[in-house]
């Protein structure tokens, strides 16, 4: 039996299935990771792959196809390690049908018409594809991305075309060699498919030419080697790695982090959600296989580190900033200019259980001998609020004389209190709630005690899509942070730092 082409790319399909369901053998080496990849990206992921191997010693198998019909394969197999989709669309089914978690893009891509070198047919409108003597490929929306895509961007004109197509193939790869070889005069792509065939040219047809879609790599929910698969998929989108591949071969990159085969992030954050994400943080660098070095301090004391660093070229310089409350982003806007906003806390006064000193409002905290703890206005975000509601209040100067004890976090007030030092404090919800046993909170007004966490990431950081999916990571996990007495209010939702809602009496100068 004479083998062609085809049955060589079959078999390699069919031992890369095959290899999922077997033992590695410990003498052979790493086992290869497998990935499930768009058609349309098999030559640069394949040069790539081979790169990855060299450098690192682990191989990659490649399963090609269709983006929708390896969607379907991994729905029934529920093997691999990766999945390369052309398309966002494609990537938030595999997303909504929980068979992938962290998603990295990779490259942009749009729809364009391939034509032979020349356009002998003189193909140059939408209309001109559904001429009597143009012979139209075009691709399967059921089996390909590029097909759904432009089937939902030209609406009832789709259906003029797919009516009078003289053939639909299941990749897009297959749509451009079919004009390459003669078969077909004219086929919708994408952009970056035409200078994978020597032959052909792009017609840009404005119904298409300004879509954009990510063509992204995501991790398989049911990987059992996250951290190794996590891995190439940073190799893929890293600029000094992948990137110069995908350009290499005409493809439009998303811009990944620098390449570094164990990331290395900063995180600052305020005192209040350590709480929540120390713990949190630990299980995102294993699974990442990376490390965060976390400075969790008031953050005034944050932002006063980083004006003093002078930019953020500083290596020291944080790649993500979680604050205690909206108001102390806009001191750090320049360096970031958007922020999400995640959970929110009140503010409340801690006294010991049984509320000796019979505290029920601020007022009450100015009676004499009473031992009062506060947080410093100018290192902390509690303590710069507090100021605020003190003054707001009139009782600023009648309480603050009772402060012996100024701290930049409120944990530390709080083990003042356990241990005697103090009668009562000033700090948030999240303090006490959890310790129900020993202490009581106070409400104070419930329009100004109010704290909100915003998440940002720098906008120039080299680690700036691993940021991103330590937000994406926290996201997932909302339930630790309701489960400690956060409120939770995240959402997908990126706010401009200059637009941040902050009430004027919170604003600083």
């Amino acid at each position: 039996m004479k083998f062609t082409r085809r049955h060589f790319s079959l078999l390699a399909v069919i031992g890369v299935a095959a290899g999922c369901s077997k033992k590695p053998d410990a003498s052979a080496g790493p086992e290869p990771i497998t990935v499930f990849c768009a058609a349309n990206l098999m030559k640069p992921v394949t040069e790539i792959a081979a790169q990855y191997q060299k450098e690192l010693g682990v191989a990659v198998a490649l399963q090609p196809g269709g983006s929708g019909t390896l969607l379907s394969q991994l729905q029934v197999a529920k093997k691999g390690d990766l999945f390369i989709a052309a398309d966002d669309g494609t990537m938030n089914d595999a997303k909504s049908k929980q068979l992938v978690r962290e998603v990295l893009p990779l490259v942009t891509q749009h729809p364009v018409v391939a034509v032979k070198k020349g356009n002998a047919k003189g193909i140059h409108t939408l209309a001109d594809l559904a001429k009597g003597d143009v012979k139209l490929s075009l691709p399967d929306p059921g089996a390909a991305s590029i097909g759904k895509v432009t089937k939902k961007l030209l609406g009832p004109q789709w259906q003029t075309l797919a009516d009078k197509a003289a053939v639909m193939k299941t990749t897009v790869s297959d749509v451009a060699a079919g004009v390459q070889l003669g078969a077909a005069d004219a086929g919708i792509v994408w952009d970056s498919t035409i200078g994978l065939f020597k032959e052909l040219e792009a017609v840009e047809l404005p119904e298409l030419t300004k879509h954009r879609e990510n063509a992204s790599v995501g991790v398989l929910s049911f990987c059992n080697r996250p951290t190794e698969a996590l891995k190439f998929a940073r190799y893929l989108a890293a600029p000094d790695r992948g990137g110069q591949v995908f350009k290499k071969f005409g493809f439009a990159t998303a811009g990944g982090d620098k390449w570094a085969v164990k990331p290395e992030m900063i995180l600052y954050s305020g005192g209040v959600n350590r709480l929540a994400i120390e713990k949190l943080l630990q299980e995102f660098s294993d699974r990442e296989g990376v490390g965060v070095t976390t400075v969790f301090n008031g953050c005034g004391i944050l932002c006063a580190a980083m004006k003093t660093m002078g930019d953020s070229s500083n290596p020291k310089f944080p790649d993500a900033y979680y604050a205690c409350d909206v108001c102390f982003v806009p001191p750090v806007a320049k360096y970031f200019p958007e922020a999400v906003l995640l959970t929110e806390t009140k503010i409340v006064i801690a006294v010991p259980k049984g509320n000796p000193h019979h505290i029920g409002s601020l007022a009450d905290l100015a009676q004499p001998g009473l031992r009062l703890g506060l947080c410093n206005a100018e290192q902390s975000t509690l303590g710069f609020m507090t100021h605020a509601i003190l003054k707001n209040a009139n009782v600023l100067e009648s309480v603050t004389k009772n402060a012996v004890m100024q701290a930049p976090t409120a944990d530390t007030l709080i083990n003042e209190i356990r241990v005697g030092a103090l009668d009562a404090a000033i700090v948030y919800q999240v303090n006490v709630q959890s310790q129900s046993e020993r202490f009581e909170a106070i409400a104070l007004p419930a329009d100004m005690a109010r704290a909100v966490q915003p998440f940002a990431v720098r906008a120039d950081s080299e680690n700036k899509q691993l940021s991103q999916r330590l937000l994406a990571f926290l996201k997932d996990h909302k339930q630790n942070f309701e489960k400690v007495g956060f409120v939770w209010t995240g959402s997908d939702e990126l706010v401009p730092s200059d637009k941040l809602n902050i009430p004027s009496w919170l604003k600083q100068k």
